[in-house]
């Protein structure tokens, strides 16, 4: 089925195919006539699903011919969790408007960088405005930005954006918009504090349920090695160079440890650097910008490059530390085989991790051999297991459950 039967005009199928969408995504497909039908939205679609199109194409449609007014009024918001994930929605939107007569003005905004030059970039108003929260009610406390002719919202990834502890500050948001407004809700998950906030916000939605990709379907191989933890850096050098990888994108638990092993592996002769939430936003943008361009070896990073990060043919992806949950573990490895291309997924599995490998393999309905390449034999002995201590995500307590225990404990005290 092709962009225009699903009701766009010919410059935004234009757009899409010049940006290699020949013909829609499954979520794409069910989502942009309901959007261009005015409904409200809830849909369920992993990163790498086209979701950011499957949004900006219609918004920019029914904004029409609303581009060019002067003063500008921000009528369509996308509010994402992160940095990344507002620079590549709103080079999606810029790119998908550049053959409409009228073209919006686009303003992308976060937070970790200066808010000057966005407050000047802002001056004369905006059609649509990406924004991380925080950033969002900054701007709007300086006056650079009103939010009361907001026509449309976006929630792009929901769930991270609630999981990350935005709640207080997308609640700030909301009440900033006009009541009468169209909502869509884009979210891998669909956790409770979705369900609710959903059920607050959306009149009669459409829903969109669109699957996991199948580990078969999205063509990745995945393989798991046992290896001692004082030896994981000097194996993944191994692999490398053995196994001829040309990129590699290298998952860790910590800041700390992204730059302890990127710069173990420079020393090693392979071109590798970290990206973290600790870097400056320069640095992030810069690391990401020269691995797309292909000029790193290895980029090591935290879960911060699991959701939101679209690397084309990107090979490899090597979980050096397990993810805390087996849901992380599927946006950590969709990194790689996208858009039909193939890819491998490899995770090092050491004897403390084991119990938690066998976890990650049962929710997700995996059983995979653990390999041992030979010369890295394990020899570190498995930690006795921890009473009530699941190992993964939903099983240790939340941050709130500690706050909670601490304002208990703090009640307690004698005065």
């Amino acid at each position: 089925m092709p962009f225009q039967a699903l009701g766009l005009a010919p410059a935004l199928a234009q757009a899409a195919a010049e940006l290699g969408f020949t013909q829609p995504t499954p979520i794409q497909s069910a989502a942009i006539p309901a959007v261009l039908q005015g409904q409200d939205l809830l849909a369920t679609a992993q990163t790498g699903s086209g979701k950011t199109a499957a949004y900006a194409l219609p918004l920019l449609q029914r904004l029409g011919q609303g581009g060019g007014h002067t003063p500008r009024r921000v009528r369509a918001l996308v509010v994402v969790p992160t940095r990344e994930l507002a620079a590549q929605a709103g080079e999606v939107i810029r790119s998908l408007a550049q053959h409409l007569p009228s073209q919006p003005k686009v303003a992308v905004v976060f937070g970790g960088v200066s808010i000057n030059p966005q407050m000047m970039a802002l001056r004369g108003g905006a059609d649509v405005v990406v924004a991380t929260p925080g950033r969002l009610l900054d701007l709007v406390e300086h006056n650079a930005l009103r939010l009361s002719a907001v026509e449309l919202l976006v929630l792009d990834e929901a769930d991270r954006l609630l999981d990350l502890g935005f709640a207080e500050e997308l609640a700030r948001v909301l009440a900033l918009l006009p009541a009468q407004r169209q909502n869509l809700f884009f979210s891998a998950t669909f956790p409770p504090d979705v369900q609710t906030l959903a059920g607050t916000l959306l009149q009669a939605p459409a829903r969109i349920d669109v699957p996991a990709l199948a580990m078969e379907d999205a063509v990745i191989l995945q393989q798991a090695y046992r290896v001692d933890t004082t030896r994981r850096t000097e194996l993944l050098r191994k692999l490398i160079k053995t196994q001829g990888w040309q990129r590699v994108l290298v998952f860790v638990a910590t800041q700390y440890l992204a730059d302890r092993v990127a710069t173990k592996l420079h020393q090693g002769d392979l071109y590798a650097t970290s990206f973290h939430g600790g870097l400056s936003q320069g640095a992030r943008q810069q690391a990401l910008r020269e691995f797309k361009e292909k000029r790193w070896d290895v980029v090591v990073t935290t879960d911060l490059a699991a959701r939101g990060i679209d690397i084309e043919q990107l090979p490899v992806v090597v979980n050096y530390d397990l993810p805390r949950s087996a849901v992380d573990y599927v946006h950590r490895i969709g990194r790689t085989g996208r858009a039909g291309a193939s890819g491998l997924a490899v995770s090092f599995v050491t004897p403390a991790s084991e119990a938690h490998w066998r976890l990650i393999e049962k929710r997700q309905g995996l059983s995979l051999p653990l390999e041992v390449l030979p010369g890295f034999e394990p020899k570190e002995e498995a930690p006795p297991a921890s009473p009530g201590d699941g190992g993964i995500k939903g099983k240790r307590p939340s941050k709130k459950d500690k706050l909670r225990a601490a304002a208990a404990a703090a009640a307690r005290q004698p005065d």
